[in-house]
This record gives structure tokens, C-alpha cells and sequence, in this order.
């Protein structure tokens, strides 16, 4: 193989919920990611020279050793030896810092496509370990559809009853929001709200959208609404235009709302762009990994 293509999905977080925090200032997480269809396109070739080389289709992104792509490429050469280079080009559809873990799944995409450009065999366990190194997010992104990640990210486990299929808005609000200074804020022994996750699973394996949407729940939108109230507003709009739920994703500012119905979907993400200027408001949907189909080869 000389060339590839892949899919970096983007992913929500159904419910986040801080725990606690290690003596290291990280915080403990419980929460339930999901991936959505809305992806960036990986393009990957080899290179006779031993370089990595990276594109995006936006002249502001960095493309040398900021970039967790590069990194993930660069990483992948120094623990086989590859002796050979890759061109990555990126071409950018997720948000960019927008709580969807645009970064993280485009760094998960290219551990997926050097291993199978380089004939690495390697499994999806030994590549989740490897993304462990470069970002929390990043094993989920290897791993991807409807799953429970615990400590820090890196305790990962399959959710049973996938999420069932339903149209998903995506509405970012076109600020800057920094996930060290929202987990610094954060008062996480003083949240009142906390997700009911069992309550939500049960809510996925009934296959109930409507019980879904109420149940959404993120400990860090007490922080980032605060900083940028809009994202309230944004996600009362969503409600009034027929969503089930709607929440904000990561530590923001991107609100992503649950809907049943696609054209709904489609006019509420039309509406709230008009309506609050927004570049970034898309409707997509949630996104299932046929697990007991899919070896690591069946990761695009």
C-alpha cells in the first residue's frame, strides 16, 4: 500500500462528569463519548525520503511538530524504525477547538493509517496505548462509537447498547475557550448537577432519543457558560426549535443538540447560524461501529 484514506470523526460527550482530582492536578472523568458522522479527510502517502510532510486546507494551522498529526506520524517512525517518510494532508471540516476532539481524532487517524501504510500489524489495543501518549482524547479516537471512559481518559469501556441513531446539530460559538482554564475553574466539589450515567445507558439500550435529551448533562458548562453566556442561549434556541436535549461538548464552546426528526435538524442548525452569526453550525448524526465486524483494519 502506497496511499491511503481515511475518516477523523468528530465526538460529543453525552454526559462529563469530574470525580475527583489526582495529586498531579488531573481530574478524573466518567463520561460517555459518542462519534458523529461530521469528519476531516486524511489523506496519507509514503515519502522515499525519511520526512513527514503535512497540508491542511487552512493556512493557519501549524504543520511542523505543533501538530498532533505530525506528532502521531513522527511517534509511529521512532518506535517501529520506519525508515521511510509520509505526506499528510489534512483537509478540515470539525471546528477547530471546539470541544469535538477535531485535533485528537485527526492524531488517532494517522496512528490507524501508519500502521497500515507500513504493514505495522499492529493491534487496536497497542494503538490506543501509543495515542495514550500524545493527549487523553486520542485512544477514544482510535477506538471511536458509543463508549465509558474513566480515570483520565484512558480506562475505556464499550458501551453494550450502542447510542441509537438520531441527527445531531453541532453550533460553535465563535470564541476561544482554553480546557486548562475551564478545568481550573472548576469547583467540581461544589457541582450540584451530576450526569446520571447509568440512567443514561439505560436510556441508549431502550433506545429512547427523547429520555436521552433529558439526561445530558456536563459539570463543565458551569464554568464556560459563565465565561461566555451565549452558549445558554444557544442551547435554549435548539430546544425551542424541537431538540430532544442540547449541551455543550468537551469544555466548549461548541453546543450539540439531539433531534429525531432530519429536517428539524437541518433548519435548527440553519437557524441558530443566522440568528447568532455563527460560522460553524452543521447538522449530522451519530455514528455507529459495528464492533463484532471491525478489526483494527476495518478502522477507517
Amino acid at each position: 500500500m502506497k496511499e491511503i484514506r481515511l475518516k477523523a470523526r468528530a465526538k460529543i460527550n453525552l454526559t462529563l462528569d469530574v470525580t475527583g482530582k489526582r495529586e498531579d492536578g488531573y481530574h478524573l472523568l466518567e463520561t460517555i463519548m459518542q462519534t458523529v458522522a461530521l469528519y476531516d479527510g486524511i489523506y496519507m502517502k509514503k515519502l522515499d525520503k525519511p520526512e513527514i510532510k503535512l497540508k491542511t486546507n487552512l493556512p493557519w494551522l501549524p504543520v511542523d511538530e505543533r501538530n498532533l498529526a505530525w506528532k502521531a506520524a513522527n511517534l509511529m517512525r521512532e518506535t517501529y524504525g520506519i525508515e521511510g517518510g509520509v505526506f499528510i494532508e489534512i483537509d478540515k471540516r470539525i471546528p477547530v477547538a471546539a470541544g469535538l476532539a477535531g485535533g485528537s481524532t485527526d492524531c488517532a487517524a494517522v496512528l490507524v493509517g501508519m500502521n497500515r501504510l507500513f504493514d505495522l500489524h499492529l493491534a487496536e489495543t497497542e494503538l490506543e496505548e501509543l495515542a495514550g501518549k500524545l493527549g487523553s482524547d486520542i485512544p477514544y479516537c482510535v477506538r471511536r462509537g458509543t463508549v465509558l471512559c474513566e480515570g483520565v481518559g484512558e480506562i475505556m469501556t464499550n458501551v453494550e447498547h450502542s447510542c441509537p441513531e438520531c441527527h445531531v446539530v453541532l453550533a460553535k460559538l465563535p470564541v476561544s475557550v482554553s480546557t486548562v482554564s475551564v478545568y481550573k475553574g472548576l469547583k467540581w466539589d461544589q457541582v450540584e448537577k451530576h450526569p446520571d450515567t447509568k440512567a443514561m445507558l439505560e436510556a441508549m439500550e431502550e433506545g429512547d432519543v427523547a429520555k436521552m435529551g433529558k439526561l445530558l448533562c456536563n459539570v463543565l458548562e458551569t464554568v464556560t457558560i459563565e465565561m461566555h453566556p451565549k452558549i445558554q442561549e444557544i442551547k435554549n434556541r435548539l430546544m425551542e426549535l424541537g431538540a430532544e436535549g442540547a449541551l455543550m461538548s468537551g469544555s466548549g464552546p461548541t453546543v450539540f443538540a439531539l433531534f429525531k426528526d432530519r429536517e428539524k435538524a437541518r433548519k435548527a442548525a440553519a437557524l441558530v447560524k443566522r440568528e447568532f452569526a455563527l460560522k460553524d453550525s452543521v447538522a449530522t448524526r451519530t455514528y455507529r461501529v459495528q464492533r463484532e465486524l471491525r478489526g483494527e483494519k476495518r478502522n477507517g
